[in-house]
């Protein structure tokens, strides 16, 4: 019954989030007593800690794991590639595979982070900092030239990016006209890494090369650039 139980929360919460998503709708799901619930979590709030607990250590771990046998390529460009397929890989696992972390579990933690629950916050803190801290860190050493704050940027990039082709892969079908398949991890996987290197190899925004100049009137642009704002979002960007 437990096992059942963290099984409809996660489908639930990856589907509807976590604000909409009752203890009586859980137990529903699970074909369960509401008072299970409460007996074996004590409050939804435990519910969704166990199932960060039951797939954060064992993805943090793999990702560790790819992220020595990364560290030891010797080629800077294919480190740095090992190095992000490390962080990518475990997220695109089946969700049955526990080890890998779970598509769905990366769906929920998409669904969660747009929610901006509190509880939320402090669970990502607590069981991810370190692990994408190490990343960072392996990246800045392939990377010596480029700012840590420019990693992190880059990581954020790389964690939305993520976020977005898990929650969301059939706008790639759509958009690309059915030539790619947004469900074909193996490509997904692919096209992340190859993305983000590329983000990564790119030049710091604040540390131009001296052979890169600035155009003369690059100073202007941003006052330009704000008198065009629309206050509306752009459809394209939800």
């Amino acid at each position: 019954m437990r096992e059942a139980i963290l099984s409809a929360a996660e489908l639930l919460f990856s589907t509807r989030g976590f604000n909409a998503v009752s203890i009586r709708d859980i137990a529903l799901e699970a074909g369960a007593n509401p008072g299970s619930i409460t007996y074996h979590f004590k409050s939804k709030d435990g519910l969704l800690l166990e199932i960060y607990k039951r797939h954060c250590g064992p993805m943090n771990k793999r990702r560790i794991e790819l992220l020595v046998a990364a560290t030891r390529v010797r080629d800077v460009q294919d480190r740095l590639e090992a190095i992000v397929r490390a962080y990518v890989q475990p997220a695109f696992s089946s969700s049955s595979d526990l080890a890998g972390g779970g598509a769905r579990f990366t769906r929920l933690r998409a669904v969660m982070s747009a929610e901006g629950n509190a509880v939320v916050g402090r669970i990502i803190a607590e069981i991810f900092d370190d692990t994408t801290n190490a990343f960072i860190e392996a990246i800045g050493h392939s990377l010596p030239h480029l700012p840590r704050t420019a990693i992190v940027w880059r990581s954020q990039f790389l964690l939305g990016a993520l976020y977005y082709t898990l929650v969301n892969p059939e706008r790639v079908t759509r958009l690309s006209r059915g030539e790619a398949d947004g469900a074909d991890m193996a490509e997904a996987i692919e096209q992340l890494v190859t993305a983000t290197v590329a983000s990564l190899q790119a030049p710091d925004v604040n540390h131009f090369p001296a052979a890169v100049s600035k155009p003369a009137n690059a100073a202007a642009a941003p006052a330009k650039a704000v008198s065009r704002k629309n206050t509306r979002t752009p459809s394209s960007a939800k």
